[in-house]
């Protein structure tokens, strides 16, 4: 969430109503594959590189496809955040400081003053492809062994470089032309997933450029697993915890 507030503009057009669980059709010239599952379950590590905190925690991750994004952050066997996030829903709850937080994504918008939907939010975590908005259509160029995708958003320039050997997406930049402010994610050492053919970034790099500061997030996966049971998503906050405006 904080690294989504870089570029300071909007990102989509403001929702009034929750967005459908049907995702945007890919343009048939685009060349990706994007991760599907119904369940997805991925453990791993997160070196958080911020002016304000330095540090490596434990992050577990728990995805009902379209549906529930859950999210847990620790550190030597302690949870210290859980986050419960709906297609219309947030849910943070900060064991350190015994409190929490619960609305909606307008939150995000209001905070950041960046528009950010379930579907990019999950989208970004699995490194698939972000589909341009209904009436933009993109300029695709192929280079290479690569697919570079490009469309003006709301006034921000997005741009995906697909690696076409994986048919994967393995570079997103979101730049604000006016102030340079810009975040990358890179995406790497792609594996196929377990009993799958499917190739997912065990590696990701986020990097937010904002004035003359930077911020940097790498997370770093051992295990991913898709659709090996039916996960739950565990979320109460115990009495005394304080609930954040």
């Amino acid at each position: 969430m904080l690294l989504s507030g870089g570029c300071n503009r909007k990102l989509a057009p403001t929702a009034t109503t929750t967005p459908p669980t049907t995702a945007t059709p890919i343009n048939p010239e685009i060349k990706v594959d994007n991760v599907d599952f119904r369940y997805l379950a991925a453990k791993g590590k997160a070196q958080v590189d911020l002016p304000s905190l330095k540090q490596t925690v434990n992050i577990n991750v728990r995805m009902r496809k379209d549906s529930v994004i859950w999210l847990s952050l620790g550190l030597a066997g302690f949870e210290g955040v859980r986050a419960y996030i709906t297609r219309d829903s947030i849910q943070v709850m900060n064991k350190l400081q015994r409190e929490y937080y619960a609305g909606d994504f307008a939150y995000l918008k209001r905070q950041f003053n960046v528009e950010v939907t379930f579907d990019q939010l999950q989208a970004l975590l699995l490194g698939n492809y972000l589909p341009a908005p209904a009436g933009i259509i993109p300029t695709v160029v192929t280079e290479g062994p690569q697919q570079r995708v490009e469309y003006t958003q709301s006034g921000l320039l997005l741009k995906q470089l697909i690696e076409l050997s994986r048919q994967r997406v393995k570079e997103l930049t979101v730049t604000d032309p006016s102030s340079q402010n810009s975040y990358m994610v890179n995406y790497n050492d792609f594996q196929a997933l377990p009993g799958t053919q499917q190739q997912f970034a065990y590696s990701t790099l986020v990097q937010v450029k904002q004035g003359s500061g930077a911020s940097t997030v790498s997370i770093n996966y051992r295990n991913v697993e898709l659709d090996k049971e039916r996960l739950s998503f565990p979320f109460s906050v115990p009495s005394g915890y304080t609930r954040k405006k």
